[in-house]
């Protein structure tokens, strides 16, 4: 073999990249996950709106129970009208008259708890879409990881692949390679710079998206993503945990209890309801003239309106009830995807760290090996080298999948948190 210092320079960048050859530069870092849920939790525009729409269901609570505002009037009794005759008749008077419906007993607190349901309901839509933007930032955050760890080795990769070019180039000029293997290099190195700027395109669409559930002004901006949260053991079943905490089905349980309080409160308006008045007659020189009244109003109409009213809202809570039923046949499918996602992920990294990572080296290695002894091809060099850069791509890929998937599961296994 002649010429192999040419050679030199493309395995001690291998043995660079081995070793990570972007460690140890200055670079931004993005901060841990959890920093960013708390942010977005706190700052999330939706969220937000959420938390408002809570406050004014619980402000509707007592006015759902209040007493109808009473009727204050002037009556004016004249036996001889048109003419004046208060002051000089015993009978004609005129004076202040209030009057107040009241309610028949239970009304009130029936609507109380519906109102009081209906808040509960918004508590738990709050923490569904609370869980929801934690899960979607965890997401975001795991993605722009595999990007930048493709990052940091298409980078590498790029380097190496001058080196490449430049050896291939080399050995051609001197007669000990064919021109296809500088073809070849080039155009990996192409392929090297293509693959970056799609990076750069996906990771800034990532930020944009993760800048958004923050509510940050101005131009998206994150660091560099260096480590993903280790993952907790996993707590099996994960379909009964997910019908027992999933949001969604708290929402639909939340459904159900304002069903069954709008029956009562419906069944309850069958009643009739009260009324009492009270008023002052002044008649001039004659003694003022009290007069109290008491009225009831009674549900003459009732088939025609109380009564569809109430077989109303006995179709709306089997309806809720149903819907309960279906949310948790989904929580309980979706727990198991999710565990079957997060099972798949962790074997996946062990094979990739166990047999692919350390195979492609040896793969590379023999390659090199065989290329300097002169039994080997520079084909066989780039194609090893593009399988050892891939594996630890997709091991990058792989991790992120494994923590969406956990993340996706705390989303609906997680218990409630106090709103």
């Amino acid at each position: 073999m002649r010429n192999l210092h040419f050679l030199c320079p493309l395995f001690a960048g291998l043995a660079l990249l081995a070793v990570d050859v972007c460690r140890g530069q200055a670079r931004d870092v993005a901060p841990p996950v959890e920093q960013l849920v708390a942010e977005a939790l706190s700052r999330a525009p939706s969220i937000a709106a959420l938390r408002a729409r809570v406050a004014a269901a619980r402000e509707m609570v007592a006015p759902a129970g209040a007493l109808p505002d009473p009727v204050i009037e002037i009556v004016l009794q004249d036996v001889g009208f048109p003419k004046w005759t208060v002051g000089r008749e015993e009978m004609s008077m005129i004076g202040p008259m209030v009057r107040q419906d009241l309610l028949y007993p239970g009304k009130r607190p029936a609507r109380r708890e519906a109102a009081s349901a209906e808040a509960g309901t918004r508590v738990m839509e709050l923490e569904q879409v609370q869980r929801q933007v934690a899960a979607q930032v965890r997401a975001l955050y795991a993605r722009i990881y595999a990007l930048d760890k493709e990052h940091v080795a298409l980078t590498a990769a790029h380097e190496l692949g001058e080196m490449l070019a430049s050896t291939a180039a080399s050995r051609y000029a001197v007669g000990e390679s064919e021109q296809e293997a500088v073809i070849k290099a080039q155009l990996q190195l192409s392929r090297v710079g293509e693959r970056l700027d799609d990076i750069a395109a996906e990771r800034q669409a990532l930020v944009s998206g993760l800048t958004r559930l923050l509510d940050r002004p101005g131009e998206p901006v994150l660091g560099e993503v260096e480590v993903l949260p280790p993952v907790p053991e996993a707590r099996l079943p994960w379909a009964e945990l997910a019908a027992a905490n999933s949001p969604a089905v708290a929402v639909r349980e939340a459904v159900v209890r304002v069903a069954e309080r709008r029956l009562e409160a419906a069944r309850l308006e069958l009643k009739p309801n009260l009324m009492a008045g009270a008023g002052v007659g002044l008649r001039g020189q004659f003694d003022p003239a009290v007069t109290l009244s008491f009225g009831v109003e009674w549900p003459l109409w009732r088939k025609e309106k109380q009564g569809p009213m109430v077989r109303a809202a006995e179709q709306e809570l089997v309806a809720a009830t149903e819907e309960l039923r279906d949310a948790k046949a989904a929580a309980r499918a979706e727990g198991t995807r999710l565990g079957s996602d997060l099972a798949r992920a962790e074997s996946q990294i062990a094979r990739y760290r166990q047999a692919i990572i350390p195979q492609t080296s040896a793969a590379v290695d023999a390659a090199r090996s065989s290329y300097l002894a002169g039994r080997g091809d520079f084909t066989t060099v780039v194609l090893d080298f593009k399988e050892w850069l891939e594996s630890r791509t997709q091991l990058a890929v792989r991790e992120a999948e494994r923590f969406i998937a956990w993340s996706d599961l705390q989303s609906i296994v997680a218990s409630p948190t106090e709103n």
